[in-house]
């Protein structure tokens, strides 16, 4: 995949080609596939080993899709409906301490595997987290994070004029902005 990123220093081509569509194929995932993203992200690394997190997910015209497509927000319903699954990611609070940065961190590792199985993800935080607990049942220690929309990718002609002006790779903020030998910048702790 050709890619109009580039970096400061060498890093492995995925970090550059992953990205965030918003056009999606409408195809459902596999369970398999499922279980891949999954069986990577369990391994991502957390605070004493405690893995506070649990992706529940529905598969693209599954008994549950009807109610997962509730929980994104109007906006993000525009695309992420033609996604081949969608998962929320919950943490959970009694687990650890760094719930969320755990999660965040097993977020990653889901979206890099889905990356390298030539499927893209979107993770949102426009989504009703009130409704996902309903949805879901979930006792007060889980956390809803995110929802993800899992798919194989479609062309960008496939969204309304304003998203698909939006389907191209972001570019990041200088590195100097983000990282610092010693003390933290004024401009960067603002």
């Amino acid at each position: 995949m050709s890619t109009t990123r580039t970096s400061t220093a060498p890093v492995q081509p995925q970090f550059l080609e992953r990205m965030s569509p918003r056009a999606f194929v409408a195809e459902p995932l596999s369970t398999a596939q499922m279980e891949q993203l999954a069986e990577a992200a369990r391994w991502a690394p957390s605070a004493s080993n405690k893995q506070p997190w649990h992706f529940a997910y529905a598969l693209r015209g599954d008994a549950n899709w009807q109610a997962f497509s509730q929980l994104p927000n109007e906006l993000n319903r525009r695309w992420c409906l033609n996604a081949g699954a969608l998962i929320v990611l919950l943490s959970d609070k009694q687990a650890s301490a760094k719930h969320s940065f755990d999660a965040g961190c097993a977020w990653g590792y889901l979206a890099l595997q889905a990356h390298a199985m030539g499927l893209a993800t979107h993770a949102m935080g426009g989504f009703s987290a009130d409704e996902a607990r309903t949805v879901l049942g979930l006792p007060e220690h889980l956390v809803p994070e995110i929802v993800i929309a899992v798919g194989r990718r479609a062309d960008a002609s496939t969204l309304p004029d304003d998203l698909r002006e939006r389907e191209v790779p972001s570019q990041r903020k200088p590195l100097a902005e983000v990282l610092s030998a010693g003390a933290v910048p004024a401009a960067a702790a603002a």
